[in-house]
């Protein structure tokens, strides 16, 4: 992710440059002349004529170093460094406004979504206009601490799963709610997986019931993480489904119920009411908004649109790693106002790594952070 962003950022591994040699180019070979001297008749009274001196050659005329056509534009961060340390002055906001707008289509071309990428732009300009270069040990700190904050203010501080289960009434009951194929089934078993690990018991419902095969799926998973699943056959009222889970877990004494979903398109009303009547009928205390990170603005609005059919607590964004760009992971975070509670980063079980705001500073900033 974001290595577009980093390159022209110009960060990650510095490597040590090297002052270009201009080799000494050879005097072009110009003929030394010499006057051609004409014998005449000696005269009879005449002393000898006396001998012309050579003429010296024509020196060489400097070599010419031609400038190149296309002069190489400094990096945003660069040009954001220059400004700290060259300037001895208080910065204005128009010392910086070219390069803040240079980072902002950065950004959009990271697929961020263009109200996020304006206000990271934004929380930058505050914190380095009106700032004065010797309060600053290093014109690298303070560049890279201003779009740190910046981005650290979008995402958030993240969301702590475990520790909002082991501090509340059990069962902590979780709704997964999200797109089909975006990983959602894959992703309840690999929380289920981590729950596990933490010592913590868990039950599944498979609140999927519309989807050919999703019930399967789902027992597929379960059976070799040796989790209890609830299930009714194909076609049942996914409301039921869960409602008989949160009854098991309540009798079993399980301290989480995770539940899955169908797969809902934003913009299928009779789907998206089921939804509701399912948050209505389950109660849960999360609901987890699954999507996946290649979706990039798309997966925004559809993240809006979930949002305000049943309130999300937090977002899975699953395949980070197969996303080239990242900008997904802060449009969504910042879109809904919600944290990102997990990244889904492979095909394995343990491929889900609960969200830090380190986890993208990280990934932006490289060796540098």
């Amino acid at each position: 992710m974001f290595e577009g962003l980093k390159r022209v950022l110009g960060l990650g591994k510095k490597k040590k440059e090297e002052t270009p040699v201009l080799e000494e180019l050879p005097a072009p070979e110009t003929p030394i002349t010499e006057t051609k001297i004409e014998e005449a008749a000696p005269a009879p009274s005449a002393a000898p004529a006396p001998a012309v001196p050579k003429q010296e050659p024509t020196p060489a005329p400097e070599p010419e170093i031609e400038e190149e056509d296309e002069v190489k534009r400094p990096s945003i961060f660069s040009r954001l460094k220059t400004l700290v340390v060259e300037r001895e002055f208080v910065l204005s906001e128009k010392d910086i406004e070219e390069t803040l707008f240079d980072l902002q289509m950065v950004l959009l071309e990271a697929d961020v979504a263009y109200p996020v990428a304006e206000a990271i732009t934004e929380h930058m300009k505050k914190e380095l206009v009106g700032t004065h270069r010797k309060m600053f040990d290093s014109a690298d700190k303070v560049v890279t601490e201003a779009l740190k904050h910046a981005i650290e203010n979008v995402l958030g501080d993240g969301f702590d799963l475990v520790q909002y289960i082991n501090t509340h009434e059990k069962p902590v009951k979780i709704l997964f709610t999200g797109v089909n194929g975006t990983g959602k089934t894959t992703s309840v078993a690999k929380i289920a997986a981590l729950l596990q690990s933490q010592g913590l018991s868990v039950v599944v419902g498979a609140g999927d019931t519309f989807r050919a095969g999703a019930i399967e799926q789902i027992r597929v998973h379960c059976d070799r993480l040796g989790v209890k699943l609830i299930a009714h056959q194909e076609g049942a009222d996914p409301s039921a489904v869960l409602f008989d889970t949160v009854n098991y877990a309540k009798a079993h004494n399980t301290d989480v119920v995770l539940a899955d979903s169908a797969g809902r398109f934003h913009n299928r009303v009779n789907l998206m009411n089921q939804l509701d009547k399912i948050n209505r009928v389950m109660k849960p205390d999360l609901v987890f908004y699954v999507d996946e990170a290649v979706a990039g603005n798309d997966a925004v609005i559809r993240a809006e649109e979930f949002e305000k059919t049943v309130s999300t607590d937090g977002v899975i964004l699953t395949k980070v790693d197969m996303d080239p760009k990242g900008g997904a992971a802060i449009s969504i975070a910042y879109t809904i106002g919600k944290p990102l509670v997990f990244l889904g980063v492979g095909q394995e079980y343990t491929d889900m790594k609960p969200f830090t705001p380190s986890l993208i500073i990280d990934e932006i900033f490289g060796d540098d952070n």
